[in-house]
């Protein structure tokens, strides 16, 4: 690393999560301060590699966040500061700029968080997005609903996955839920909705360029799982296919558009029922929700946050280099469950690579080097997993820690 003393890397997180991040920076012989919620303080952080560790209340604006790390600094050298989660992404970009850190700022940082922003940029672009409107003139709104067949779906532009996303069926529909919304409306966006088939393509970047990528479809559209309920799944593509190849292509040239230098990102991608054509549906500069990084890492020996760790370090010193790829195959299922400690024990098939232990969820990583054996397994588990586990609760308006 360039600079004489250790890197001290502020993490920022206000969810349970990137452990390994933190782990791969003390290894790599860092200090790591973590900053997180106080409703966190006895989450299961790897405090042997925490060189400090403060807690943020409830609803803390973020200029007294700013404020408070401002003083923090007087004391303690920072010299990166890194949002694990996508929610914390505006606060890491505020202080960088603040206190001149590199990394991010943000105008790159509104393209991973805003919908809209990265809709536009990407059509720019010319990469291919579903119709969409911004929610800012009505004018514009009554001239979209005219001459862009429904349904849409109404988007809040800075939320993560499906959250908060309505359906709209009809004009007469969407007035009524514009005027609720009242000055809250133009934040969000209204797009034509598009049946398809979803996919997900996780990759690591450094200095601009995609040096891993791992093309994943999605056994429902996420959309369905959070709003209908069901089991979730996901799976590695068919290496060298069509669509592999396709999504590779479109994802590097969405990341070059976006701007992102270092780090990683989860972008999605939905192929149409109507013209099979693949459109741009969101990204972000993060590790995939989900168990995506433990499905990656199963299929690929890729860790994604042991990865952003070591490319942070780097930063743009040449030092970096992938680690060999495994091109394996790997999927994921999980289910809310109605019991606290699921018993998943009678799912015993060899590709199981690992089970997900956590309350009131039932779930399994899966690896083959079959491409084929997942998706069929993943169907058959998942009829199962409905009747022995589902549990559905209503659709989140707001993230949950």
């Amino acid at each position: 690393m360039p600079e004489s003393h250790p890197l001290t890397f502020l993490c920022i997180t206000t969810y349970e999560k990137g452990q390994e991040f933190m782990r791969e920076c003390k290894r790599q012989g860092c200090r790591v301060i973590l900053l997180t919620a106080e409703k966190l303080r006895e989450a299961d952080w790897p405090r042997e590699c925490l060189d400090d560790t403060f807690y943020l209340p409830a609803a803390l604006p973020l200029a007294d966040i700013v404020q408070a790390v401002t003083h923090l600094a007087r004391t303690q050298k920072i010299d990166r500061i890194v949002a694990l989660d996508e929610f914390d992404m505006e606060t890491a970009s505020t202080l960088r700029e603040h206190l001149r850190v590199p990394g991010m700022g943000l105008t790159t940082m509104r393209y991973f968080r805003d919908k809209l922003a990265m809709r536009m940029r990407a059509l720019d672009r010319e990469l291919r997005v579903p119709d969409f409107v911004p929610v800012f003139n009505h004018g514009d709104i009554r001239y979209y609903l005219e001459n862009v067949p429904g349904p849409w779906v109404l988007k809040p532009r800075q939320e993560a996955s499906a959250i908060g996303i309505k359906r709209i069926h009809n004009a007469e529909e969407l007035w009524p839920i514009l005027e609720q919304l009242g000055d809250k409306q133009s934040s969000y966006l209204l797009e034509k909705f598009v049946p398809g088939d979803v996919y997900h393509v996780d990759s690591v970047v450094s200095e601009n360029e995609v040096v891993f990528a791992n093309v994943s479809k999605y056994g429902k559209p996420p959309i369905n799982v959070a709003q209908g309920g069901g089991v979730f799944t996901t799976f590695t593509v068919r290496r060298g296919s069509d669509t592999d190849t396709a999504l590779r292509g479109m994802n590097r040239d969405l990341i070059a558009a976006l701007g992102l230098l270092r780090g990683v990102a989860h972008a999605e991608f939905i192929q149409a029922h109507a013209d099979g054509q693949f459109y741009f549906l969101e990204c972000a500069a993060r590790v995939g929700g989900a168990y995506i990084n433990e499905m990656v890492e199963a299929a690929t020996g890729i860790n994604l946050w042991r990865e952003w760790a070591r490319i942070e370090i780097a930063s743009g010193d040449g030092s970096y280099r992938l680690p060999q790829v495994r091109e394996d195959y790997a999927g994921v299922i999980l289910s809310l469950a109605r019991q606290e400690d699921p018993d998943t024990s009678a799912y015993n098939d060899p590709e199981i690579a690992l089970r997900i232990k956590r309350h009131h969820h039932a779930g399994l990583i899966l690896r083959s080097s079959d491409p084929a054996r997942l998706p069929a397994l993943l169907g058959d588990y998942a009829r199962r997993f409905a009747q022995e586990f589902l549990a559905v609760e209503p659709p989140r308006e707001k993230p949950t820690a």
